[in-house]
C-alpha cells in the first residue's frame, strides 16, 4: 500500500522558524519530525511513499537522501554510529516528490497523488501527529481496512475543550475499539460537537476519495476541505474510524511541539540522566 505524507505547508505558525526551513524539518529530540511519521510508515510494511511537497522544502529531499560527502567524513572519523544511521535513513523506502504548486489545502495535496496512486487503496498521514506504540499506528488502520474493505480514519479522545481544532465523528461503536461512523463535522465548539472522538492525522482511503475531492473542489479560501470529501464518502461508500492504541504527540502548535520534545528525551536511556533536575523535569510526570 502506498503512502501520501502532505508537507507542503508553509508553517506559520512555527514563525521565524519556518521562515527558510520546512516545519516538518524541525526536530523532535535529535529527528525531524516527518523522519517520525517514515519510520511508522516503514515499521507498518509500506515503503512506497510520496511526499507532498511546495516551495522551500528541498531540505526534506535532501533528508532521506545519500550524502556521500557526509558518509565519507563519518567513515574516515570512524563514526560508525551516525554512519550507519544516516545510510539507514537514506535507504529505508523508496521516496517520491510531488509538488503542490499552490496552497489550496489538504484536500488538494492529497489529490496531487492521483496519478502515482492510481486505483487502489493508499495510506495518508500527517506530519503534526506522532504516535508511539509497538504496534504502528497506520499498520492498525490497514488491518480494519483489510477486514472490512471499507476507507477508515484513526481517532482519539480528547478534551471538549479542545474539539473545536479537529474533525469530530458521530457514529456507533460496532466492535472493540472500532466505530462506524455516520458524519463528521470539522472544528466545532463543544457544545456543537458530536462526541468527543477526534479525527487524527492517519486515514487509509478507498480510492473514490480522489472523485470526492474533486467533486467538492475548492471552497472557503479557495481550499479543498478533505472533511467535506470524507463526509461524501461516509454517506455514500462508508467510512469506519479507529480508537488506535498509542501515545500521540500533536506538535501542531509550538506548545505542543515543546512537550513532546520534553517527553521523548525524558524516556531516552542517553539523555534522561542529563536533563534530571533541569527546570524541574525530573519531578513532571508525563
Amino acid at each position: 500500500m502506498k503512502v501520501v505524507i502532505p508537507a507542503a505547508g508553509l508553517g506559520l505558525r512555527f514563525l521565524p522558524a519556518t521562515k527558510a526551513q520546512p516545519k516538518e524539518m524541525l526536530p523532535v529530540v535529535d529527528k525531524p519530525a516527518i523522519q517520525y511519521v517514515v519510520e511508522e510508515a516503514v515499521a507498518s510494511g509500506m515503503t512506497d511513499i510520496i511526499i507532498i511537497t511546495g516551495r522551500g522544502k528541498r531540505a526534506i529531499e535532501d533528508h532521506f537522501d545519500k550524502s556521500y560527502e557526509l558518509e565519507h567524513k563519518l567513515r574516515e572519523s570512524g563514526n560508525s554510529e551516525a554512519l550507519s544511521e544516516v545510510q539507514r535513513i537514506a535507504s529505508m523506502a523508496d521516496i517520491f516528490y510531488i509538488r503542490q504548486k499552490e496552497q489550496l489545502g489538504l484536500g488538494h495535496a492529497i489529490l496531487c497523488a492521483k496519478k502515482h496512486v492510481g486505483n487502489e487503496p493508499f495510506a495518508v498521514m500527517l506530519g503534526d501527529d506522532i504516535v508511539v506504540n509497538d504496534r504502528p499506528c497506520i499498520g492498525q488502520l490497514v488491518e480494519v481496512f483489510e477486514d472490512t474493505g471499507t476507507s477508515v480514519v484513526g481517532v482519539e479522545q480528547v478534551p471538549r475543550s479542545k474539539l473545536h481544532r479537529y474533525g469530530v465523528i458521530r457514529g456507533k461503536r460496532v466492535k472493540d475499539e472500532i466505530y462506524r461512523v455516520e458524519d463528521l463535522v470539522e472544528k466545532p465548539s463543544p457544545e456543537e460537537a458530536p462526541s468527543d472522538l477526534a479525527i487524527i492525522g492517519r486515514y487509509v482511503f478507498r480510492p473514490e476519495i480522489f472523485s470526492f475531492l474533486e467533486k467538492i473542489g475548492p471552497g472557503k479560501g479557495g481550499e479543498y476541505q478533505l472533511t467535506d470529501a470524507m463526509r461524501l464518502l461516509c454517506r455514500k461508500n462508508g467510512l469506519y474510524g479507529l480508537k488506535f492504541k498509542g501515545r500521540r504527540f500533536d506538535i501542531g502548535s509550538k506548545a505542543d511541539w515543546v512537550k513532546a520534545t520534553i517527553t521523548l528525551s525524558m524516556e531516552r536511556t542517553d539523555l534522561a540522566a542529563e536533563l534530571k533536575g533541569v527546570g524541574g523535569l525530573a519531578d513532571k510526570k508525563h
